[in-house]
């Protein structure tokens, strides 16, 4: 039964780890519960002993009970006893909550369906566990389904699983292993305790020892608790392990702007997060291709990936997208983009996307917007909100795919004359943080102070970052919280595409106008019959939302050589013409007045290769920001020599501490009175002394391995040494004061005045370093024995706690109930 009891428990630790995946507690109950039927029909069959095969039956129908009272009982017999409508009502709501599952991302919501789903799941965990460790003895093996919990928030979350929940998880099924070690052992008969105490006398006499005699265990030191060691060292090297391994990324120390680190590693081009790797790749030594493509009018397109949101005074952040089994791509159209009406002219284009094998872990596909139409291989599915098509089975690497957009083509007129109307897009377009500088409100006021119409105020907003306000382009900008927004706009205006798409967008939305951010690769450039698009090409643009157009993409972010070399600024944002009316036609995100000439790649240079050249030219290379290989394995030894050290360290403040409580003084009072007055404080002083400079002794000769024997009085010890180690007069004179006052102090009913003991105790310490090598000295500092002793004593201590619950009795023996 013990097996059982512990299986449940290990099932319910593991089911601990997915708590991030739910927004509300209601799984956590469900859950606890479907363990605990699972539990008893355990108990039951062990009770029963029924055979290994139908210990699952039973468990199963257990877990239908227990599903049937929580979620149909008002269509079952009596709340409890499943019918045709509780089937009928529990099969309904696995459908709902399977169809949930796909519709909403983690952390999902409570719903009955989702709810019952996981209770269910948890409860055949239980179930196999159960099996493999309680009927077939493969306690092992066991640890397979419960791995499987913790899979399902490692493939589901992009955020590590913390280590509070992995080390409840790891000691549930440590106990499962120690629960069938004590189980394999009882069949011998009954555990010797390991401890020598008086409760296990005591336990021993009140349990059959007729004779009366004292009961102790069998000297078992040596492979004392060796299990449980084994156990909690593996826990804590997987915890602390990691941690202390140094990151092998570049770290970025600009907080502001769209997403934080990128990473770029080696020559594979990885997008590992939605707010990554803008930076890394633009900062790549050498231009690689991620992607080419064609369409029918051979014009350059922005390629969107993510669509970010949310701002929360430093960054951009990205809502994760929804997608249901009706929005998968090979079910037709995608939904229609918001807000787009039919006013405007819609342009239908066609393009051919060719990813390059480089790519890794990319799960949302780079497309030109608005997409209507999809023809891709796998499960790919589009975000209603933002037309994001993303997959949670696939990955991007190495595909090719066909897609339909329906671009609008405004015109400024056209965008003008939408003003009155009023935009329908959600409000977390337009949310801002409460403590964003007021500097910044006054800054977005002035410069749309004369603008008429919302679409005015975006092209000031874009004329104030491309010509007006002075700005640079540079990758290697700095700056962290909040002010580096201010900074940016008010006082540096030195940035990258990041920084001048967040800071556009916060404008934008500080003036009324929905915004949001886009980040993905500008339209590449021109070579052979397709458009190839590299690393250098990664980008990030404001969208704008105009009510009965939809989104428009502008580009703050300054073009040419000493910009992003493939930025295009869109016609629309543009001034008007002047020689005719008639109106230009643009391509969203892509025209400018050079947008259809083909950029030659050789003339075209990286960011970071102009910031060189222009650096070289003037007799200097660029700072590295990032800190090299040898800088982190410095800083790796360095902690782990910290770490070895702090056994050494302890051994020093101990012995200092001990050392100062040597030097107490012994006074000599006038008169009677005075006398009494201090007995008391110097026989207490006296008392801490002598035994602190035994501890110390008794540390010294641990350490230098010549360990006190349990039996030796303090005047026994005193011989040996003087005989075993032929100390001089003066050595053997200060270990035989040491031990006298030890004998005096311990014994003597007045003990008489002992003088301090600082001097002698370093006479004897000298005497036996000089008996022993120079490597026993080496390692009594570094690495000292008995600082080592007193830390395995103290988890011991710990683990031996875990055995007084497992030796607690529930009902009392007859023994104990005759005494």
């Amino acid at each position: 039964m013990r097996l059982t009891v512990a299986s449940g428990v290990a099932t319910f630790a593991a089911a601990i780890l997915l708590y991030p995946l739910f927004s509300g507690g209601a799984w956590f109950w469900s859950s606890l519960g479907a363990v605990l039927a699972v539990v008893a029909a355990g108990l039951l069959s062990s009770r029963l002993s029924l055979p290994a095969w139908a210990a699952p039956l039973l468990g199963v129908a257990a877990t239908w009970i227990y599903l049937t009272a929580s979620f149909a009982a008002s269509e079952a017999w009596a709340w409890l006893v499943p019918t045709k409508g509780s089937v009928a009502e529990l099969a309904r709501l696995l459908g709902v909550g399977w169809a949930d599952i796909q519709r909403f991302a983690a952390p999902v919501p409570p719903t009955e369906g989702i709810t019952l789903l996981t209770a269910g799941g948890v409860a055949f965990i239980a179930i196999c566990v159960d099996l493999l460790a309680a009927r077939v003895r493969r306690t092992a093996l066991a640890g397979l389904p419960l791995l499987a919990l913790a899979t399902v928030p490692a493939t589901i979350l992009p955020d590590p699983i913390s280590w509070p929940a992995f080390i409840i998880a790891a000691l549930g099924f440590v106990s499962l292993l120690i629960a069938d070690g004590r189980e394999r052992v009882g069949h011998w008969g009954r555990a010797v305790l390991v401890r020598r105490t008086t409760r296990a006398a005591s336990s021993g006499n009140s349990s059959g020892n007729s004779s009366g005699a004292p009961r102790t265990a069998a000297d078992t030191s040596g492979l004392r608790l060796s299990g449980k060691r084994i156990g909690f060292a593996a826990i804590a090297l997987a915890v602390l392990l990691p941690a202390l391994l140094p990151a092998m990324e570049p770290v970025s120390f600009f907080t502001f702007g769209v997403g934080g680190r990128g990473i770029g590693k080696g020559n594979s081009i990885s997008i590992p997060n939605p707010i990554a790797n803008l930076r890394g790749q633009l900062e790549l030594p050498e231009r690689r291709v991620v992607l080419t493509y064609t369409n029918n009018d051979d014009k350059p397109r922005y390629l969107r990936i993510y669509s970010l949101d949310t701002f929360d005074g430093q960054q951009f952040g990205m809502t994760e997208p929804k997608g249901s089994p009706d929005n998968r791509t090979d079910n037709g159209p995608l939904p229609d983009p918001p807000g787009l009406g039919a006013e405007p002219k819609i342009n239908s284009v066609v393009t051919n996307v060719q990813i390059s094998d480089e790519i890794a872990r990319l799960s949302f596909l780079p497309l030109p917007y608005p997409a209507r139409e999809i023809r891709v291989e796998g499960d790919w599915r589009a975000d209603v909100d933002t037309l994001m098509v993303f997959s949670t089975r696939d990955e991007a690497a190495g595909i090719e795919y066909q897609v339909g957009t329906s671009e609008p083509e405004p015109t400024a007129d056209l965008l003008d004359s939408l003003d009155g109307t009023r935009p329908r897009a959600d409000p977390r377009y337009l949310k801002l943080p409460e403590n964003l500088p007021p500097e910044i409100g006054e800054l977005a006021s002035r410069l749309t102070a004369n603008a008429s119409t919302s679409y005015e105020a975006a092209v000031k907003l874009q004329q104030f970052f491309t010509k007006d306000g002075g700005f640079t382009y540079n990758v290697r900008t700095q700056g962290h919280s909040n002010s580096a927004l201010r900074d940016f706009l008010l006082r540096d205006r030195v940035g990258y595409c990041e920084q001048f798409a967040a800071s556009m967008a916060v404008l934008a939305r500080l003036v009324g106008i929905p915004s949001r951010v886009a980040i993905g690769y500008t339209g590449g450039t021109k070579i052979g019959d397709r458009w190839t698009v590299g690393t250098n090409d990664s980008h990030s643009w404001p969208e704008l939302y105009f009510e009965g157009v939809g989104w428009l993409p502008f580009e703050p972010t300054p073009a040419g050589s000493l910009g992003q070399g493939s930025a295009r600024v869109p016609t629309y944002t543009q001034p008007r013409p002047e020689a005719t009316g008639e109106a230009a036609t643009p391509t969203p995100g892509a025209t400018s007045s050079s947008a259809d000439e083909p950029i030659d790649p050789s003339n075209q240079l990286n960011p970071r290769q102009a910031d060189r050249e222009a650096l070289i030219a003037t007799g200097g290379l660029p700072p590295d920001d990032s800190m090299p290989l040898i800088g982190k394995l410095g800083i790796g030894a360095g902690a782990l020599l910290l770490l070895l050290l702090i056994p050494a360290g302890t051994r020093l403040v101990t012995r200092n501490r001990r050392v100062r409580s040597l030097g107490w003084k012994v006074s000599e009072p006038a008169d009677e009175l005075t006398a009494r007055l201090v007995s008391d404080q110097e026989a207490k002083g006296r008392n801490q002394s002598v035994a602190a400079a035994w501890a110390e002794l008794d540390d010294v000769l641990y350490d230098y391995g010549m360990a006190r024997e349990t039996s030796e009085t303090p005047r026994a010890l005193a011989r040996r040494l003087i005989q075993q180690y032929e100390f001089d007069p003066d050595s053997a004179a200060a270990i035989t004061a040491i031990a006298s006052a030890v004998e005096r102090v311990l014994f003597a009913r007045d003990p008489g005045r002992i003088g301090p003991m600082k001097k002698e105790l370093r006479t004897v310490r000298q005497a036996l370093a000089a008996t022993v090598s120079r490597g026993r000295r080496v390692r009594a500092v570094l690495l000292p024995p008995s600082t080592l002793r007193r830390l395995r004593g103290l988890g011991e201590r710990l683990l031996d706690g875990f055995d007084l619950l497992e030796n607690i009795r529930l009902r009392r023996t007859a023994a104990q109930k005759g005494s």
